[in-house]
C-alpha cells in the first residue's frame, strides 16, 4: 500500500473517529489530510521508503486561535491513537522527520515551505520562494476541510507562478538548455573532456526537466523526484523516456539533445510564448524575456531565475 492510501485509511478509520468523539465541536475548523515533506505526499515511496518517515499517520492543519488555545489537547489525542495498524508498522521518525504529521498550525505550515503565513503574493516573495518548497506545498492530498482555510491558500499556489515570473523562468532554462546541452556539451566531448561534459549534460537535463514543469504550470520537486515526477504530465509527454535515454545514450546523446530541444521549442510555439523557427533555443530565450510586462523583472538578469 502506498503511504497516501494508507494515510487516508488510518484517517478514516481510527483519526477522524477519535477526533470526533473527543472534539466534536473542534472538528469542523479541523482541516485534514497528508501533504509536505516526504516521498508519499507525491505518491513516490516504495519499499525503500519505509525505513524512515513512513508509516500511519495524518496531518491536522488549525487556524492559529485554534492551535494555540486547543493544539496541545488535540495533539495528545493523536499521540494516543495506535502506531502500528493494519499490518503496518508503526511511523518511524527520523529527527529530521519530526512534525511532519500531527497537530500543526496553517500559518506556520505554510510559512514554512513559502516564507509567508498565506503564501507568496507579490513578485518579490514569489521569487524568494525556492520551486521544491512550492511543490511540497502543494503536493499530497486534503481529506476533509470544512471551513476551506487551509485548501484556499492551496488553490491559489495551485495555479503556478504569475505569469511574468513564469515567462522569466522559462526564458532562463531556455538559455540554460542552449548552453549546456546545445553548444558545451558537444564541445566538451570533442576535446574529450568527459568529467565536463558530464556536467553539461546534467546541467541540460535538469533545465529540460524544470521547462517541463514550467510549461504545464507546475513546480518541479526536489531533484530526486523530478525525472519521476515528469511521468503523466501533459506537455512534452516523452520527456521522461526521453530523459531516461539521455542518460543512456553514450554517443548518441547529442542527437536526443537536440530532439528534446525541438520538442521544448514547438511546445513555446503551441502555448504562443515564442514565434521563433530556430532550432537553437537562445533565440526563445529571447523571445520569452520580450514578453514580460513587469519592467523591473525584465531587467534583472536572464540566469536570475
Amino acid at each position: 500500500m502506498k503511504g497516501l492510501e494508507l494515510s487516508r485509511l488510518y484517517y478514516e478509520q481510527i483519526g477522524r473517529p477519535a477526533l470526533e468523539e473527543h472534539f466534536p465541536e473542534l472538528l469542523p475548523q479541523m482541516a485534514m489530510g497528508l501533504a509536505g515533506e516526504g516521498s508519499e505526499c507525491f505518491g513516490f515511496d516504495d519499499e525503500l521508503s519505509r525505513d524512515h518517515d513512513w508509516g500511519a499517520g495524518f496531518c491536522v492543519w488549525l487556524d492559529r486561535p485554534d492551535y494555540q488555545e486547543c493544539g496541545a489537547q488535540i495533539q495528545a489525542v493523536y499521540d494516543a491513537l495506535p502506531g502500528e495498524w493494519a499490518g503496518y508498522p508503526a511511523r518511524r521518525e527520523s529527527p529530521e522527520g519530526q512534525g511532519r504529521v500531527g497537530v500543526l498550525c496553517i500559518q506556520d505550515w505554510y510559512a514554512r515551505y513559502t516564507g509567508t503565513p498565506g503564501g507568496p503574493r507579490t513578485l518579490d516573495e514569489w521569487r524568494r520562494v525556492p520551486e521544491a518548497f512550492l511543490a511540497t506545498a502543494v503536493n499530497g492530498e486534503i481529506f476533509s476541510d470544512p471551513l476551506g482555510r487551509f485548501t484556499a491558500i492551496r488553490r491559489r499556489l495551485l495555479e503556478g507562478y504569475p505569469e511574468d515570473l513564469r515567462l522569466k523562468k522559462l526564458a532562463a532554462r531556455a538559455a540554460v538548455m542552449a548552453q549546456a546541452g546545445q553548444y558545451n556539451y558537444p564541445r566538451c566531448v570533442k576535446r574529450g573532456e568527459t568529467a565536463a561534459a558530464g556536467l553539461a549534460l546534467a546541467e541540460f537535463a535538469k533545465a529540460a526537466m524544470s521547462m517541463a514543469y514550467l510549461l504545464n504550470r507546475r513546480y518541479a520537486p526536489f531533484y530526486k523526484w523530478m525525472h519521476r515526477g515528469l511521468r503523466g504530465l501533459l506537455k512534452l509527454p516523452r520527456l521522461y523516456d526521453q530523459i531516461e535515454a539521455l542518460f543512456r545514450a553514450g554517443s548518441a546523446a547529442e542527437e536526443l539533445v537536440e530532439g528534446i530541444c525541438l520538442n521544448a521549442a514547438a511546445e513555446l510555439r503551441r502555448q504562443d510564448l515564442s514565434n521563433s523557427r530556430d532550432p537553437f533555443l537562445l533565440a526563445h530565450s529571447a523571445e520569452l524575456m520580450s514578453r514580460i510586462r513587469d519592467t523591473e523583472l525584465r531587467k534583472t538578469h536572464i540566469m536570475e531565475e
